[in-house]
C-alpha cells in the first residue's frame, strides 16, 4: 500500500513531466513561426461591439503586414483577433487554456495549442511576441499587461512594443498612472513611456513597425 506522502510525491513527479512537454509542444510549435503580435482582451466582448470589430480590422490588417497573431484562443476578443488573422491570410494561433468556464476554442485559429497551465502559456505569449497589443479587458487581461510591463521594465523580456488600443476604456488607469503612481515615485518618469495608447489600427502597426526598424538601423550602424 503506497503512503499519502509516497502518493503526493508521484503526482508532483508527473506533474513536473507535464510542465516540461507543455514548454517542449511551444517551443516547437512557435519557434519557427515569422514575427507574431499577442493580443490580448475580454472574453466577454460581444461580436456586435465596436472593440470586436477593433480587435479583428487590428488582425486583419497585422497579417496583411506580414504579422502572425496569438491569442488566448477563446471567444470574444480572443476571437475576433483569430478571425481577422485567418481572414488576413496570416497565422492565426490559439494559446488555449483549461478553465472551468468562459474558455471556449474560437473557430478561427489555425495554429491550435492547449494548455493546462496558466505560468507555462504566459511564457509562449511573450517569447514569440514581437509586440504585444491589449484591447479591453478584465482581470486577465490586466494581469497580462502588467506582467508585460513589469518584464520590459526590469529587463527580463527584451524591450517590445505595448499598445493599448481603446482609449476610453484605458483613460482612467493611464491619468492614475501617471499622476498617483508617477507622482508618489513608484515608477520613474521614463516608465510611463512604456505604453502607447491609440485608437487607430495604422497607428498601431506604425508604432510596431517604426520600433523594428529603428532597432535595425542602430544594430547595422
Amino acid at each position: 500500500m503506497v503512503a499519502k506522502a509516497d502518493r503526493h510525491d508521484v503526482e508532483e513527479t508527473w506533474r513536473m513531466f507535464r510542465i516540461i512537454s507543455e514548454f517542449v509542444e511551444g517551443i516547437e510549435t512557435l519557434s519557427n513561426r515569422g514575427p507574431c503580435i499577442s493580443v490580448f482582451g475580454s472574453a466577454r466582448t460581444r461580436e456586435e461591439e465596436p472593440y470586436y470589430k477593433m480587435a479583428m480590422n487590428l488582425s486583419r490588417s497585422l497579417a496583411e503586414h506580414g504579422y502572425g497573431v496569438i491569442t488566448g484562443g477563446g471567444p470574444g476578443i480572443m476571437e475576433a483577433a483569430n478571425r481577422g488573422a485567418r481572414d488576413g491570410g496570416g497565422d492565426s494561433i490559439g494559446l488555449n487554456i483549461e478553465l472551468p468556464f468562459e474558455q471556449t476554442p474560437n473557430a478561427y485559429q489555425n495554429v491550435e495549442m492547449h494548455f493546462r497551465y496558466f505560468f507555462v502559456r504566459k511564457v509562449m505569449f511573450l517569447r514569440y511576441a514581437a509586440a504585444v497589443v491589449i484591447l479591453p479587458g478584465g482581470y486577465g487581461t490586466l494581469d497580462e499587461m502588467f506582467e508585460t510591463l513589469t518584464l520590459i521594465q526590469t529587463q527580463k523580456t527584451p524591450q517590445l512594443p505595448l499598445v493599448l488600443m481603446g482609449k476610453e476604456y484605458w483613460k482612467g488607469m493611464v491619468d492614475w498612472i501617471e499622476t498617483v503612481m508617477l507622482e508618489s515615485k513608484y515608477i520613474s518618469p521614463e516608465d510611463t513611456g512604456l505604453l502607447h495608447i491609440t485608437d487607430d489600427v495604422e497607428e498601431t502597426i506604425s508604432v510596431i513597425d517604426r520600433f523594428y526598424n529603428t532597432r535595425n538601423t542602430a544594430t547595422n550602424f
